[in-house]
């Protein structure tokens, strides 16, 4: 099943086919330089600018690269945040593919992350039915586009729950 991310290749103003090769790629081509620029805007001014994206705290995630064991940081908005814990949604904007990092953190989950200008270091965990029950209100209440990303796709968006590190490391499952 394809769908397009706006409009297809060969239409006015278009960026290609999700569903294509060539679309896959221009679109995570984009989502990168577009990550790239706002990272570099966030670090330069640490997070006086840019530190909200649509009323939601930028937080900067570290994770384990699965394949390379390089450390892989990617910035993400949080809808649902305390002092305990930090709630993330891989919904990658609607499309049928998991984000890397959720991937990343699914097989390394001890991660590092910089929020509101404070480093910690915490432990992933993926959300349980009734924990993401719970939140999922909350979730769309921050932002709506989690609720349209959600219908957009046919893949379960999985949300993440990142608390204080525990002692023994081992993967997600």
């Amino acid at each position: 099943m394809s769908r397009t991310s706006g409009v297809g290749v060969g239409q006015p103003g278009g960026i290609g086919r999700v569903g294509s090769l060539a679309g896959v790629v221009l679109k995570d081509g984009l989502f990168k330089a577009g990550t790239g620029v706002h990272a570099a805007i966030f670090r330069a001014t640490k997070g006086r600018l840019l530190g909200r994206v649509a009323g939601m705290p930028v937080v900067v995630l570290s994770t384990t690269g699965r394949k390379s064991g390089k450390q892989r940081s990617t910035m993400l908005a949080s809808p649902v945040h305390d002092d305990d814990r930090i709630v993330l949604v891989a919904s990658f904007g609607g499309d049928d593919r998991h984000p890397a990092w959720f991937l990343n953190l699914r097989d390394h989950p001890d991660v590092s992350v910089t929020m509101a200008g404070r480093d910690r270091t915490m432990r992933a965990r993926i959300a349980d039915d009734v924990e993401k029950a719970e939140l999922w209100p909350r979730i769309v209440e921050a932002y709506s586009g989690y609720g349209a990303y959600q219908r957009k796709t046919e893949r379960e968006i999985p949300v993440v729950i990142l608390e204080s590190a525990p002692e023994a490391p081992g993967p997600l499952r």
